[in-house]
């Protein structure tokens, strides 16, 4: 309690503390560790059924398309048709999340995307033409990507919202490093359960997984959640003050080049990322026929996970030792877009089944660098936005899932060049990262 010294103006002194409580914000109260605990273990299990959902026809793009007559560009049309879908909302799961929360967004999108992938395999037996069977599964796809873009942005907006901001890079490291267990999960016991019982019953289990996630959240941390932040009105948007609920200043955000900076980086590494996750198992059956499936997409994302969560407490630790918070996400992005280049490269001169898969698990690796330079500097450059900004990032990461994931089926279809794939891969990397270095930030520009 304060003492009031003889001769202190105490009006003066009350009033300025009425003052300074009126503008303390109520987004001031951030998590207790063990609510960080709680929500880091359901969100890292959330992008863990994300991408199980998003990988498992990647997995089983070869059966299908053999028993479906699909060839290279079909394949490639269906495995990119998911990336349409996902770069429409974008923008708007941002939007939602910073608006009205991103709890509320995220056990919408995870019960749409579930069931989707559930019915995915019924879905391609509705017709028995050829084309409409494919137009069916294409559009299913692209629902997909519609019920799963928001989920990002909305994670991206819980994290900024209750995660101090020198704990970020390690928190959204270890959650975004769910996408990995994710597809090591649908690798390793989905290739299983293909080999075994056919290619639909990983589809199945997925999507009653995704479901069962989404319930335990839900109903477990979710609801605790809210009764706690929401109805004390300490973390509710609709009693934030006023500046939080700014619009997105746009236009000066698309006059900074450090904006488009953000934009290009992402784009060029999500092009490498996507074009790896869909053909990385084509890749390998047509190289190495003799391969175990299991081992070739369970290897590459298991030591992804460690350089993701590595990667995360690397950076906040330099933060807290005084790096300059623009250096470490420079140097972060560097890992990632030239350790991925170089190994992209690599493959082209391989031609060992060990060694391409040596080089395919560092280059995937490498991306999970990504996730503490460019992933988070949207909470760096625009704090009060984290999640809109992101869904517009996210919008353009997504093009090259649809673009890049064609034309790399397009020009196997036409080359029968798996190095010209690589090469190309390799360059546009580059691209981003010359571009990141120059003009990117990680100081607040909104």
């Amino acid at each position: 309690m304060a003492v009031v010294e003889p001769g202190d103006d105490v009006h003066k002194s009350h009033s300025t503390v009425l003052i300074k409580e009126k503008h303390v914000p109520a987004m001031a109260k951030y998590w207790t560790r063990s609510e960080k605990h709680q929500w880091a273990l359901g969100l890292f299990c959330g992008t863990a059924m994300l991408y199980a959902a998003r990988t498992v026809m990647p997995m089983c793009v070869v059966t299908v398309s053999d028993e479906m007559d699909w060839d290279k560009t079909e394949s490639g049309t269906v495995l990119s048709a998911f990336f349409w879908g996902y770069t429409m909302t974008q923008f708007l799961g941002g939007y939602l999340s910073d608006r009205v929360g991103g709890d509320v967004v995220l056990p919408i999108a995870a019960c749409l995307w579930s069931l989707v992938t559930f019915w995915t395999p019924q879905f391609a037996y509705l017709s028995t033409d050829k084309h409409t069977s494919l137009y069916i599964v294409v559009l299913s796809r692209v629902f997909l990507g519609i019920c799963q873009g928001v989920v990002m942005p909305a994670v991206t907006s819980i994290v900024c919202q209750f995660v101090l901001q020198n704990e970020r890079s390690a928190y959204s490291g270890l959650v975004i490093s769910g996408q990995y267990l994710g597809t090591l999960l649908t690798g390793s016991i989905g290739s299983l359960l293909m080999e075994h019982y056919g290619w639909q019953i990983p589809f199945y289990v997925i999507g009653m997984a995704g479901i069962t996630w989404m319930l335990v959240v839900r109903y477990c941390l979710i609801d605790r959640h809210r009764k706690r932040y929401v109805t004390t009105g300490s973390a509710s948007s609709a009693s934030l003050p006023a500046k939080e609920h700014q619009s997105v200043p746009w236009i000066t955000l698309f006059t900074k080049p450090a904006f488009w900076s953000l934009l290009i980086g992402h784009f060029c590494e999500n092009n490498a990322f996507y074009i790896l996750l869909s053909w990385l198992p084509t890749f390998f059956h047509e190289n190495f026929p003799s391969a175990k499936g299991w081992v070739f997409n369970v290897v590459p994302w298991v030591v992804t996970i460690p350089s993701s969560v590595g990667s995360g407490w690397l950076a906040d630790h330099m933060i807290k030792k005084g790096y300059n918070v623009t250096f470490v996400r420079k140097f972060m992005e560097t890992i990632a877009l030239c350790g991925t280049s170089v190994f992209l490269i690599f493959i082209s001169y391989t031609t060992s089944y060990y060694g391409a898969l040596f080089c395919m698990a560092m280059a995937v690796s490498c991306c999970g660098f990504h996730n503490s330079g460019i992933l988070v500097n949207p909470q760096d450059i625009a704090p009060r936005h984290a999640g809109s900004v992101f869904g517009i990032m996210n919008m353009a990461g997504a093009i090259p899932g649809f673009v890049g994931v064609y034309v790399a089926g397009h020009i196997l279809e036409a080359t029968k060049s798996w190095s010209a794939v690589f090469n190309q891969t390799a360059g546009v990397c580059m691209i981003g990262w010359v571009v990141y270095i120059i003009f990117g930030t990680g100081k607040q520009i909104v």
